[in-house]
């Protein structure tokens, strides 16, 4: 199912509405501009499998892009506009892109990027060297197409080399108007998705499960409404203007808008809500407690990745009897094993293992990757590496992510590509960055830096090193903190033992 089903039944209802400033587009106009821009593509020479990169700002346009890709038998891959021109250029690169379109809001990145695509299109602001959206819209007329085979998300996940992850699907056996698309068949009748609800989407739509949940949203008839950014006090006048049944937000979310005064949240009429859906980090267990004390136990949690290769959910009735689980197997069979491949009893902590009928996934162009992924004596059990256990009765607990991944704010930061990008400056002899506790973030990142000779540790150097690392890298994943020591743990092969570091780091917080 697709826009087009209910652009024939609803066509002036409103299949997506901002937040801020209010644009909506209907059924009839998702369907209409979605169909011209799929047109386009196919008119320029496009074939099923080639791949259509988006980058963006949270906007209408978003959407458009998305529907036509997937009623096409093409691949979307979303492209996080807060990296740097490098790194967005390798994601562009690496997918394979025949197409990109950009937001002319996110100019300065797209005038950095060194990539080569057969088709450029950039919509709001015009851009240099993009032709325009909407004239291609316009020239590309909307006779129906006479095939729309089924599209999909190829989407990327870094790993902990620091270097971003293709996570490549094979596109669905089914046409775009008919059911069975696994998005839509799982999440959609987990959580009551249907033609009343009313969605909010308070994230960046570049991240998979918000882009995901929007596509479940518009095939099953219902209201997507977009923030165009986060804030706390803006999302319950959203939730309370527009009478939103469903959202989807990460816990640094929650504790924003439990650091709300009382009275502001108490202001806000939120009784419309039946399910607030929550996921990509871990949420610290009072937290969830309260949001289950001031919304109802209409609090679900999913565990789940960008791979998709497995996932677990917890209602809050159940979590309330299970604080701090993530709950049981939604998707898969859920394992856990020890670093010989060895399955480990109740309450012994390894690695979090998905069996599937087959291997659910591969890591574009990266055979070698896919293979890690892949227990050594069961090849259809993947993991992603995150560390956890289950209890008696089968429900799981994390107690790690991916290696040393950072998580700030349901942001994941590989710290492999902060400490790869000192390993050439002048006063670094070493460093290390870990994720260290933050409040309202989950984690910040923090550096271990061992000066170089001649360099002088203090608030001088780390001010410069802070500004290197701005000008060349996303922002959020420059240190909020750095450290300075004559020297590091490694072993005698090299290895960083960031343990250790994670133990002085504490020991020093809890002396204060």
């Amino acid at each position: 199912m697709y826009p087009g089903t209910w652009a024939a039944t609803t066509p002036d209802k409103p299949a997506l509405v901002m937040v801020g400033s209010g644009r909506t587009l209907t059924y009839a106009e998702l369907d209409d501009r979605s169909l011209r821009l799929a047109r386009h593509l196919r008119a320029r020479g496009f074939e099923k499998g080639d791949v259509v990169a988006l980058l963006s700002d949270n906007t209408p346009e978003t959407y458009e892009v998305y529907w036509a890709a997937l009623r096409s038998g093409l691949y979307v891959t979303a492209v996080n506009h807060n990296l740097s021109a490098d790194e967005a250029s390798y994601i562009v690169r690496d997918c394979g892109a025949r197409a990109l379109v950009v937001s002319g809001a996110k100019a300065d990145v797209v005038r950095g990027l060194d990539v080569e695509v057969a088709e450029r299109l950039a919509y709001g602001t015009p851009v240099d060297g993009f032709e325009d959206y909407e004239a291609a819209l316009a020239a590309a007329g909307n006779e129906p197409l006479a095939e729309q085979p089924h599209g999909d998300d190829f989407l990327y996940s870094s790993g902990t080399t620091g270097r971003p992850k293709g996570v490549q699907v094979p596109l669905p056996a089914i046409r775009v108007d008919e059911p069975g698309y696994s998005y839509v068949t799982i999440f959609g009748g987990l959580y009551g998705f249907g033609q009343d609800t009313v969605y909010l989407s308070p994230a960046p739509v570049y991240h998979a499960a918000p882009l995901r949940f929007g596509g479940v949203v518009h095939a099953l008839g219902g209201t997507l409404v977009m923030m165009e950014r986060f804030d706390a006090e803006g999302a319950l006048r959203a939730i309370q203007e527009h009478r939103v049944t469903h959202t989807q937000m990460v816990p640094t979310m929650f504790v924003r808008l439990l650091k709300l005064d009382d009275e502001v949240r108490r202001s806000y009429d939120v009784g419309s809500l039946r399910c607030v859906v929550h996921a990509a980090a871990p949420c610290p267990v009072e937290v969830k407690r309260r949001m289950i004390e001031w919304l109802g136990p209409i609090v679900q949690e999913y565990y789940a990745s960008t791979e998709a290769n497995g996932a677990t959910m917890i209602d809050s009735e159940t979590w309330l009897a299970h604080p701090g689980s993530v709950g049981t197997a939604l998707l898969g069979v859920v394992h856990v094993c020890a670093e010989d491949g060895r399955e480990l009893g109740p309450g012994e902590v390894g690695t979090i293992w998905f069996e599937r009928e087959e291997v659910p996934f591969a890591y574009h162009n990266d055979p070698e990757r896919t293979a890690a992924t892949q227990h050594p004596d069961h090849p259809t059990w993947t993991t992603v590496g995150d560390l956890g256990y289950v209890d008696d009765e089968g429900f799981l607990y994390l107690t790690d992510r991916k290696a040393f991944m950072i998580i700030s704010g349901g942001v994941n930061i590989y710290p492999q590509e902060v400490e790869d990008l000192f390993s050439l400056h002048p006063a670094v002899a070493d460093i290390a960055v870990i994720g260290v506790p933050d409040e309202e973030m989950g984690e910040r990142v923090a550096a271990f830096v061992q000066p170089a000779p001649g360099a002088e540790p203090g608030d001088g150097l780390a001010a410069e090193l802070t500004a290197y690392a701005r000008d060349r890298i996303a922002h959020y994943k420059v240190p909020r903190e750095i450290h300075f020591r004559e020297t590091l743990p490694r072993t005698p092969t090299g290895k960083m033992v960031k343990g250790r570091l994670r133990e002085e780091y504490a020991d020093s917080e809890s002396s204060r």
